[in-house]
C-alpha cells in the first residue's frame, strides 16, 4: 500500500501519482468467482442516459464479493490479496475448510495465511464478521448490514471505517466516516477493522486519457452548448449565463436542496453529518 510518483518525462505524467500495488500478491483472479459485467455507458434498463458523460473505458470482469459472510463456524484461510477493477479497495481470496472459495473486501493489516471466522461465536479480531451486539464498544468496523441477512452496505470503500459508540435496546449507535451517528439493529453483521488501501484518495489521475480508461468522458460546460441543450447555452461568442445557475433541466444549481422531504430512515439518524 502506497503511492508511486513518476518522473515528469511528459506533460501527462507530471504530477501523476499511481498506486504502488505492493500489497498485491496475485495477478490472476479466481475464475470460479468471475461474472460478466455488461457495459451500460450511463444508461438505464430503457436505454436512456441517466448518468451523463459515461462510456468507453477498459473492459472489466466482475469479481463476486461475499458481503454476507454467512458461513458460520467454518474457518477460512486468506490465500491472496488481489486488485479489483470495480472498486478502489483491495479484495482477499478466502479458502474455506469445506473447499469453498470466496472473495471479501480486504481490511487494513490482513495477512496471508490468517484464519478468519464468521458468526456470533467468532472472536472480535481483524477480518472476522460478527453481529453488532457481539462487538465491543469503540471497535472499528466496516461492511455493515442495514438489514439482517441482506449483506454489508455501509463502509465498503477504501479507507472507510465506522466506530461503535453505544448500545441501546435492540440498536447500536454507529459513527459513520462522515461524522453522522446512526442506529443499526444489533443483529446486523459487520466486519472488524478498517478497509485497506488508504492512499486511494491521494491518487492523481494526471492526464485525460487515464479518465477515459475508467469510462469517464469529457464533461461539457453548459455555457458552451446550444440553447436547445442547456439553459446556459446560446448567444454570440462568449456570453454570460443570464440569470441564476441552473441544471440542464432548469433546476437551481447552487444552494438549492434537492432532497425530497423526510425519509422513513431518518428516524435512525441520531446525529446528522451537517454542522
Amino acid at each position: 500500500m502506497g503511492l508511486k510518483k513518476l518522473n515528469p518525462t511528459t506533460p501527462g505524467v507530471r504530477g501523476m501519482a499511481v498506486s504502488s500495488f505492493e500489497e498485491i500478491t496475485r495477478s490472476e483472479p479466481e475464475k470460479s468467482l468471475l461474472k460478466k459485467l455488461p457495459e451500460r455507458a450511463g444508461r438505464n434498463s430503457q436505454g436512456k442516459i441517466t448518468a451523463r458523460f459515461r462510456g468507453g473505458g477498459h473492459k472489466r470482469i466482475y469479481r463476486v464479493i461475499d458481503f454476507k459472510r454467512d458461513k458460520d463456524g467454518i474457518p477460512a484461510r486468506v490465500v491472496s490479496i488481489e486488485y479489483d477493477p470495480n472498486r478502489n479497495a483491495r479484495i482477499a481470496l478466502l479458502h474455506y475448510a469445506d473447499g469453498e472459495k470466496r472473495y471479501i473486501i480486504a481490511p487494513l493489516g490482513l495477512a496471508i495465511g490468517q484464519l478468519l471466522y464468521s458468526g456470533p461465536e467468532a472472536e472480535p479480531r481483524l477480518g472476522n464478521a460478527l453481529p453488532l451486539k457481539s462487538i465491543p464498544l469503540g471497535t472499528q468496523v466496516h461492511n455493515i448490514e442495514l438489514q439482517r441477512g441482506k449483506g454489508g452496505q455501509l463502509a465498503r470503500a477504501a479507507g472507510a471505517g465506522c466506530q461503535i459508540m453505544a448500545k441501546e435496546g435492540n440498536y447500536v449507535h454507529i459513527k459513520m466516516p462522515s461524522g453522522e451517528v446512526r442506529l443499526v439493529n444489533q443483529e446486523c453483521r459487520a466486519t472488524i477493522g478498517q478497509v485497506g488501501n488508504l492512499d486511494a484518495k491521494n491518487i492523481s489521475i494526471g492526464k485525460a486519457g487515464r479518465s477515459r480508461w475508467l469510462g469517464r468522458r469529457p464533461h461539457n460546460r453548459g455555457v458552451v452548448m446550444n440553447a436547445c441543450d442547456h439553459p446556459h447555452g446560446g448567444g454570440e461568442g462568449k456570453s454570460p449565463i443570464g440569470g441564476k445557475p441552473q441544471t440542464p433541466w432548469g433546476k437551481p444549481a447552487m444552494g438549492y436542496k434537492t432532497r425530497r422531504g423526510r425519509r422513513p430512515s431518518d428516524k435512525f439518524i441520531v446525529k446528522t453529518r451537517g454542522k
